[in-house]
């Protein structure tokens, strides 16, 4: 799978209630008498600059102010002005100096320092009460209910179970979700939810809330499947259509999530693979935090069509796929983890395959989003075989991972793999056991593209993405056909193999031959990167002149470039279905056009 450096998140300078930070819910009436905000001022990367405004919203003078936050380990306060700023670890204090303690009703004062490390401050008291100055002080708010345990499961309805939540002053009542929306509040610990589609995934978590109103954790989740036959099949004709979401797409290319609805394509795909996930330490683990769950999306941004807010405990690309599930229902998520950059940390993943496959079904069922993910993808490129890193664990090791990753996820989530398309003898496709590897495995993505391209600088020109091979093809093999031919006779079945499609193209410069097979002097030049262009671009700036292989070509001026279009993609899931294939995938989604052209002829080609 393709993977290009991804920009970096931009720190914007916040201006928040800490509240926010914690996420304290507002009980039914307030007892403290001032508030602190935090505010960013300046951030240079290793450090920054920070500011504390404390106000007095009570109805008489304050005499004297402390506030008080924890810092995560590694953040820390260097310096500080107009307060006496004191520390115990990593919970910090900050005291009003002689001349700035009294505070009149409504006023205010502030105090700075400076910080080191990339953290903000949690945990806020002024006074000892809420800094947001709503909580009554002294009221904790309760702590999560055991994980929900389902029974009674039918067609239409589960019964749910769970053990009681701790509060200081009772717990009131608990609020049930479904798939991370609130379904129902209850007294007790019980819940019967009706009303459900047969044969569907659901997700339930419950949250106490006490006498003040307060809210406290979700507990863990519980992933249900209602009994009987929901009527319906992976997609169109029973078959798989999944696109690759890049996380950080939202940066440069600014694709986002809502994007799959204004397209068109959400009604069309039927899965979605988000990718990357890194592996690091042998260990499955979040990139791009900012990109994944912190970004906050405006309201004509968003899927849902409401902003998100500086409270709420999900936000980024993980809330837009949830608003995305709860209107296409249909859809299925994974979390793919790897790819090109990342697949360097495979190698120790599988000397304890156990470990890592516990790492990784922790991060896919983190409280906060378990109800996004149905399941895994691993993109190990490759298994004891070099693709940006060479690996040499063996050609069991694939093999032992999967069986681990079935073992923790068990058989109601999906778990699938990204794999080469080396059809050549002695190439990956044979350098890893996949065929004793599909027995735990859902399906294969079978990576049938980037088989030629500007890495060969001076050509010869020959199609990225060939289905079959044609007279003068550079590398004998290297060809989607061959690559299918060879994963079945090592005894994978067809239904468990998806043909890949790239909406994209690979491309040369300073070639004067029209026909595959020419000269070149390099890369072509893209629009991120050289060599590399998306079909929405390319369909427009250098037209299809002839195709070969079972996919297009395209030469204008002293280009040359091989992409495929909605004609030779038709082509091509006429031959998969002949294959009986699963379905398709594709990488990935921002390189079709608004009207998702490309998706759309999937979704019809596999009908």
């Amino acid at each position: 799978m393709r993977f290009r450096h991804k920009a970096a998140a931009l720190a914007a300078t916040l201006a928040l209630p800490l509240a926010g930070l914690v996420g304290l819910a507002s009980p039914a009436q307030a007892a403290t008498s001032a508030t602190a905000t935090f505010a960013k001022t300046s951030d240079w990367g290793t450090g920054f600059g920070g500011s504390w405004t404390v106000k007095n919203t009570g109805t008489t003078s304050l005499s004297s102010w402390t506030v008080e936050w924890d810092f995560p380990t590694g953040t820390k306060v260097t310096s500080a002005w107009d307060a006496t700023v004191t520390n115990s670890g990593d919970h910090w204090t900050a005291k009003n100096v002689g001349w700035n303690g009294t505070l009149a009703p409504g006023a205010s004062v502030s105090f700075g320092f400076n910080g080191s490390g990339p953290g903000s401050p949690s945990n806020c008291k002024i006074n000892g009460g809420s800094c947001d100055g709503t909580s009554v002080p002294g009221d904790a708010a309760p702590s999560a209910p055991g994980t929900p345990t389902a029974s009674n499961i039918t067609d239409t309805s589960v019964k749910l179970s769970w053990s009681a939540a701790t509060d200081d002053k009772g717990v009131k009542n608990y609020d049930v979700l479904r798939d991370g929306a609130k379904v129902a509040t209850v007294t007790g610990t019980t819940y019967t939810d009706t009303g459900l589609a047969k044969g569907t995934d659901y997700s339930y978590t419950v949250q106490a809330r006490d006498t003040a109103d307060q809210t406290g954790p979700v507990s863990g989740a519980v992933k249900v499947r209602t009994t009987g036959d929901n009527g319906g099949e992976p997609g169109p004709g029973g078959k798989v259509n999944l696109g690759y979401f890049t996380e950080w797409g939202v940066y440069a290319r600014n694709y986002h999530v809502k994007n799959l609805v204004t397209s068109g394509s959400a009604s069309k795909i039927t899965h979605i693979n988000y990718a990357f996930g890194n592996v690091k330490n042998g260990q499955c683990t979040v990139d791009d935090t900012f990109a994944a769950y912190e970004k906050a999306y405006t309201a004509d941004q968003s899927v849902s069509g409401v902003a998100d807010t500086w409270d709420q405990p999900l936000r980024g690309n993980f809330n837009q796929l949830r608003q995305l599930k709860a209107k296409y229902p249909h859809i299925k998520v994974l979390y793919s983890f790897g790819g090109w950059t990342y697949s360097g940390g495979f190698g120790q993943a599988a000397q304890n395959a156990a470990a890592f496959a516990k790492s990784c079904k922790a991060v896919v069922e983190d409280p906060r989003w378990a109800d996004v993910f149905d399941g895994i993808d691993i993109d190990w490129e490759y298994p004891n075989a070099c693709g940006a890193t060479c690996d040499t664990s063996g050609s069991a090791a694939f093999k032992n991972l999967s069986q681990a990753l079935r073992a923790e996820f068990g058989p109601n989530y999906l778990v699938t793999a990204a794999i080469s398309g080396d059809g050549t003898t002695g190439g990956k496709l044979d350098a890893a056991d996949y065929g004793g590897a599909a027995q735990y495995l859902d399906w294969y993505n079978v990576m049938t593209y980037d088989y030629f391209g500007t890495w060969a600088a001076t050509g010869p020109t020959a199609p990225h993405s060939p289905l079959t091979s044609y007279p003068g093809i550079p590398t004998a093999g290297f060809t989607s056909a061959d690559a299918i031919a060879k994963l079945k006779s090592k005894g994978v079945p067809a239904a468990k193999l998806l043909l890949g499609i790239g909406f994209y193209g690979r491309g040369w410069t300073g070639v004067t031959q029209s026909a595959p097979g020419g000269t070149a002097t390099g890369a072509a030049p893209g629009t991120y990167d050289a060599g590399f262009e998306d079909y929405k671009v390319l369909k427009n700036s250098c037209p299809v002149t002839g195709t070969v292989g079972g996919t297009a070509y395209a030469h204008c001026g002293n280009q040359w470039w091989s992409y495929d279009t909605p004609s030779t993609i038709a082509g091509k899931m006429s031959w998969a279905k002949n294959q009986g294939l699963g379905g398709a995938f594709f990488w990935e989604f921002s390189g079709d056009t608004a009207n998702g052209e490309l998706v759309g002829a999937i979704s019809n080609g596999l009908t």
